[in-house]
């Protein structure tokens, strides 16, 4: 069997991370089906901002939905720049950062078992992995 190399595993890992938070963006927006649809959490923007209050039991609805939309732009923005390989390593601790302070919100307003079912710090972890792999393959990085 041949090994991979590095910067092999590190566009793995890119590519992986990006479509996982994309994948979650697409649910807010029903890209994957109504709400109650097999495998879908949300459904629609309207039950992703009342987990966001759940995460956030502080806040109002108004707030609850403009840090929605916080978190929305920034997995949408990080996704983008790791799928593209474009300031990997920034993209990558700023994934890690919003993975470890959804993981906590999580085990503080849900249970400390929420983060680990849905493997919220497993993709902490690989994002800071990545954010010490020096070039990727098929990397914008690269061409820089």
């Amino acid at each position: 069997m041949r090994n991979i190399s590095i910067g092999q595993a590190g566009l793995i890992l890119r590519i992986v991370l990006g479509i996982t938070m994309l994948s979650a963006v697409a649910d807010r927006f029903g890209l994957w089906g109504a709400p109650g649809s097999n495998g879908v959490a949300w459904g629609n923007w309207e039950n992703f901002v009342i987990y966001t209050q759940t995460l956030n039991p502080f806040a109002s609805k108004s707030t609850a939905e403009i840090l929605g939309a916080i978190a929305t732009f920034f997995e949408i923005l990080l996704s983008v720049l790791l799928l593209f390989g474009f300031k990997t390593r920034i993209a990558a601790l700023g994934t890690s950062v919003l993975m470890l302070v959804f993981a906590f919100a999580m085990a503080i307003s849900v249970s400390v078992k929420a983060p680990f079912d849905y493997s919220v710090l497993t993709s902490a972890a690989a994002a800071l992995l990545l954010s010490t792999i020096g070039k990727t393959v098929f990397a914008a990085d690269n061409r820089i």
